[in-house]
């Protein structure tokens, strides 16, 4: 009898172990549903796939930082699209929470989501690291993760992006090639960067270091930080001016508005710019082009928490799904800036002007986001 339940309960401990190593996505073979709107990052991206769950389901956007324009439109972003045609019957329940700086108040958020029964939850993370405990949480519970923006140092969930390398070697090689058509190939330039701790800011910083590096120069490069915030930028770019007086040329992670109405106010010689895709910044850029304030604007959308919500229910539908979504780098030069297509005179300064994902079918509104606001949902 004592054997017997010895077997039984090894048995049992087989089971559960074996069910427990089951849980979350399965890796398998590509191709992944809708790759063009899902497109893998590179040929070397893997492919996960979870159970099928029935629908409705029930999602969560934990978000952490709140305290800039792109996060609030963000946050105004996935409440319109939770209320789109497109999936709005396939949601059951819809939260919003954000938690802050605090990577242990995000990650609580997070499991506390899990411990309720959510199906998904969609996150930008306020470090790349720390999160190995509840991804296996959520494996076990069988509910996807879905970082997007500022993304994870793992490939154990799906996470939704664009290339932030690439943004930051793009701006880098735009100014670059500007002052080279001007005769200039040194000098110093000023790079305002995003919120610190994230792996946007890092990945985009160290794309632009990557390209001045690659050159003889030599270039001073002097940072200054302003939490992808208008207000905040502007600030520590007067500062900045104030102590190193000009500057060759300008990269601006974000609050670019700031950035740029800070040269004008300080009357700054206009020098060439790389920033975000405020519709502000565009503004400005096309008001003073031909005075030499040049400008590549590159977005990095809010709307990248719709593709992240639309990929989480593609992964409770049951379907294929590349691990990394890679979201192409939507910008514009000064050259082609149209008042109505690609910035709008009658919009804030503070909205992101690219919102539109034509291969996802996403499209959403102006208005439609304007109308939301960044409260928690709860």
């Amino acid at each position: 009898m004592n054997a017997l339940r010895i077997a039984s309960a090894a048995l049992v401990g087989l089971l559960v172990s074996t069910s427990l190593s089951i849980a979350g996505p399965k890796e398998v073979s590509g191709p992944g549903a809708d790759p063009t709107c899902f497109a893998p990052w590179n040929a070397e991206t893997k492919y996960f796939q979870w159970d099928k769950q029935e629908g409705p389901y029930r999602i969560a956007v934990v978000n952490g930082y709140v305290g800039n324009t792109w996060r609030i439109q963000m946050i105004k972003t996935a409440k319109a699209y939770a209320e789109d045609p497109a999936i709005k019957d396939k949601i059951k329940e819809f939260k919003v929470v954000s938690t802050g700086t605090d990577a242990p108040a995000q990650l609580g958020a997070i499991e506390d989501f899990i411990n309720q029964g959510f199906d998904a939850i969609v996150t930008i993370a306020v470090s790349p690291e720390g999160f190995d405990r509840v991804i296996r949480l959520a494996d076990r519970e069988n509910v996807v993760i879905v970082p997007f923006d500022n993304i994870l140092d793992t490939d154990a969930v799906m996470m939704v992006n664009e290339d932030q390398l690439q943004m930051g070697r793009d701006w880098g090689n735009f100014v670059l090639k500007e002052l080279a058509a001007k005769g200039k190939t040194s000098g110093k330039i000023l790079e305002v960067r995003g919120l610190a701790g994230n792996s946007v800011d890092r990945d985009r910083s160290i794309g632009i270091h990557e390209v001045f590096d690659a050159t003889p120069g030599p270039w001073e490069i002097v940072q200054v930080v302003g939490n992808w915030d208008d207000g905040t930028a502007q600030k520590v770019t007067a500062d900045a001016l104030a102590v190193h007086g000009t500057f060759d040329g300008v990269i601006t992670q974000g609050g670019s508005t700031g950035t740029v109405q800070a040269l004008l106010d300080a009357g700054h010689p206009m020098v060439p710019v790389g920033g975000e895709a405020e519709n502000g910044f565009r503004k400005l850029v096309a008001k003073h082009s031909g005075e030499g304030l040049v400008g590549l604007s590159i977005g990095q959308s809010p709307g990248l928490v719709a593709i992240s919500m639309k990929a989480a229910i593609s992964a409770l539908e049951g379907n294929v799904m590349p691990q990394l979504i890679s979201v192409p780098l939507p910008s514009v030069d000064y050259t082609a800036l149209k008042d109505g297509t690609n910035f709008w005179t009658d919009l804030p300064d503070n909205f992101f002007t690219v919102n539109e994902f034509p291969p996802c079918g996403v499209n959403i509104s102006g208005p439609a986001i304007m109308a939301q606001t960044e409260e928690n949902v709860q």
